[in-house]
């Protein structure tokens, strides 16, 4: 399935008044202050601060906190951020089971391809999926060129992004002491 055929604009009627993208088996909606509880997993989850970083929320309010600071002022003041990703409900709720979208980072020229997912839902397939979506989003939004970045020793990641068709240019610091792998991809066409 191609990127393009990936994702398409939630436009019809049944959709989720926050819903961004749909995919086979996915639904990416915006971020609210009613994701605490999973957010809060996520973000204490060990791999999320190995690989990503040690965000010091620890408490709900400190999730919601972080929600509203986070996805949901760079979704106002941007028009993209950080989506949830969830198993579509067949007969109850949906599933949440990660993050994936666009952000842009003080430090970074461009914006930024980020996910992370719960432990339980790793390995199939959910994080290439969403980001595929999310690349042909960040297409219809006009960006033409994407970046993402990883730690060197997070594989996983590493090979997601190649898959992807990201191509590795070099080293990137966001914070002191931190060496981070910076890819990238043009999106439309240089003219």
């Amino acid at each position: 399935m191609s990127a393009h055929s990936a994702a398409h604009p939630a436009a019809h009627p049944a959709a989720h008044p926050a819903e961004v993208l749909r995919t086979e088996r996915l639904r990416l909606r915006l971020v609210d202050a009613g994701d605490a509880a999973v957010y809060l997993e996520l973000l204490n989850d060990p791999a999320f601060i190995e690989h990503i970083g040690d965000r010091g929320v620890r408490t709900l309010e400190a999730a919601v906190k972080s929600i509203e600071d986070g996805p949901m002022a760079m979704q106002r003041t941007r028009g993209h951020s950080m989506y949830m990703v969830e198993l579509p409900a067949m007969g109850g709720e949906a599933v949440p089971v990660g993050l994936c979208g666009l952000v842009k980072r003080e430090g970074l020229e461009d914006v930024d391809l980020g996910y992370a997912f719960l432990p339980r839902y790793r390995g199939q397939g959910y994080a290439f999926e969403a980001a595929q979506a999310v690349v042909a989003h960040a297409r219809t939004l006009g960006i033409g060129r994407l970046a993402a970045i990883t730690t060197p020793g997070n594989a996983a990641s590493i090979g997601l992004l190649l898959r992807l068709g990201m191509r590795r240019e070099g080293t990137v610091s966001l914070a002191p002491g931190e060496e981070l792998n910076l890819y990238r991809m043009h999106l439309l066409d240089e003219r």
